[in-house]
């Protein structure tokens, strides 16, 4: 059976298989990838720009085409589908809107005579390893600054996506960046290993499980390349005091909820002060249940599919395993196929393995705490640190808390707040690196002193 197809997980019907590359036509990638940088990182960076902007022009234009692509690839909900495609295009023109900062020389100041410059230039091609939950979004926010910057992108996404990464590969094509400059493959992990290896390759960024990502590490460290790491999370939605419960209720539903659960910076921990918690957990239960589990394609669906069967199967698994442990099964918990609705979990305590997993699907732990400093010690109590969000009136206990938690973001008193110009990034086992922003154009560069005297 081949790595890459297209299995629908509403239905389990697998509806195209595409072969792997073959190592000779991968080795003519991987050469045509270094040739394309020779021209690619001289030519002037007002045209990259102008490239990339074509790029998002046509993710707009194919919308719903994109969109209805990863709904039977992955079961993303149509709605979250385009509005997935809409923040990919967003991205995209951001890095071609920034261009000139993100090349542009840095001064800095001297003692002595003369000046001194940071110049940033590209190392050469990139290989990108993306997964199957974002598809575009994720594609985006690593080839977007890196092919503003100049360097060159071979693209291996998850096995479930090989339509949406050819639609990917056909809006670079069509958007007249030349041959080599950004290319697909379906290439095995096997192949994979061998093109970070290869010398001509400068550096590799993965998104994915922590095993992928210490995998891929490994194989980077053994060739002194740069290896940029954007894992998994476990992050803490932390609630102290509201005005109003039911928003911040809403707040929290939203942030487990999206993407039928499967976001790496999703909120899976609630922890809850003792004065809110019994209110919290029956009004969170209710919303929780309310989401309509269904058909991806149909509007009102909030929770679609799990990417796939076995998705669906360790998700349940783990449920069941917590239960056995001795946590309390509020609601949900009940496997359709693929399908898994909103479920609630409490009593989980640190003996347990659910405390320190991450649960990528529609399922929130619920924490009662006393206070600040036992909210603070539960959420940072985790191999994670990619996001975070507090929730309180209090403007001190805010800046307070989020100076505490030990991740890669803060969002307070809002959720789902992600923006092309805002980096996104974790600590501790979440990753290694940054993407999006200002910040993301700085991980695959030269960052060269040019020092010249008086």
């Amino acid at each position: 059976m081949s790595e890459y197809a297209v299995v629908n997980p509403a239905t389990g019907e697998t509806l195209a298989t595409y072969p792997t590359i073959t190592d000779d036509a991968l080795e003519a990638v991987v050469a045509g990838a270094d040739a394309a940088f020779r021209t690619w990182r001289t030519t002037p960076v007002a045209e990259r720009a102008a490239r990339i902007r074509k790029v998002a022009e046509l993710h707009r234009e194919r919308r719903d085409e994109l969109a209805a692509i990863i709904v039977r690839e992955m079961g993303k909900p149509l709605e979250a589908a385009l509005g997935e495609v809409d923040f990919a295009a967003d991205i995209t023109e951001y890095y071609a809107d920034h261009a000139d900062k993100i090349t542009g020389d840095q001064p800095i100041d001297i003692e002595g005579e003369g000046t001194a410059v940071i110049r940033r230039s590209a190392l050469g091609p990139l290989l990108g390893i993306m997964p199957w939950n974002f598809p575009y979004y994720q594609v985006a926010r690593f080839a977007a600054p890196n092919i503003v910057i100049g360097n060159t992108i071979i693209l291996k996404h998850a096995g479930q996506c090989p339509e949406s990464a050819a639609a990917i590969e056909k809006m670079y094509a069509d958007a007249g960046l030349g041959d080599g400059v950004y290319t697909n493959v379906y290439a095995s992990n096997e192949q994979a290993a061998t093109v970070i290896a290869d010398r001509r390759v400068q550096g590799v960024s993965v998104t994915g499980s922590e095993r992928a990502g210490a995998a891929v590490a490994e194989v980077a460290g053994r060739n002194l390349k740069k290896v940029a790491l954007e894992l998994g999370g476990s992050d803490p939605f932390i609630l102290l005091s509201t005005d109003d419960l039911d928003a911040a209720v809403q707040a929290a539903v939203d942030a487990r909820l999206d993407n039928t659960g499967q976001s790496c910076n999703a909120a899976k921990r609630f922890i809850v002060v003792d004065g809110l918690y019994d209110a919290f957990v029956e009004k969170f239960t209710a919303k929780m249940t309310e989401a309509k589990v269904g058909d991806p394609f149909a509007e009102d669906t909030v929770l679609g599919p799990l990417s796939s069967l076995t998705a669906a199967e360790r998700l349940a698994e783990q449920v069941d395993k917590a239960v056995a442990q001795g946590a309390t099964l509020v609601a949900g918990g009940t496997r359709d196929g693929a399908f898994y609705p909103g479920t609630v979990l409490t009593d989980v305590t640190p003996e347990m393995d659910a405390y320190g997993e991450e649960f990528f699907g529609p399922v929130g732990i619920v924490f009662k705490v006393a206070d600040e400093d036992e909210a603070v010690k539960i959420a940072n109590d985790t191999s994670f640190g990619l996001g975070s969000y507090v929730f309180t009136t209090d403007e001190d206990q805010a800046a307070r808390v989020a100076d505490k938690i030990d991740a890669g973001m803060v969002y307070v008193n809002v959720v789902l707040a992600d923006e092309p110009g805002l980096p996104f990034g974790g600590v501790k086992r979440s990753g290694t690196s940054r993407e999006m922003g200002l910040l993301a154009a700085d991980e695959f560069v030269n960052k060269k002193l040019i020092r010249i005297g008086a």
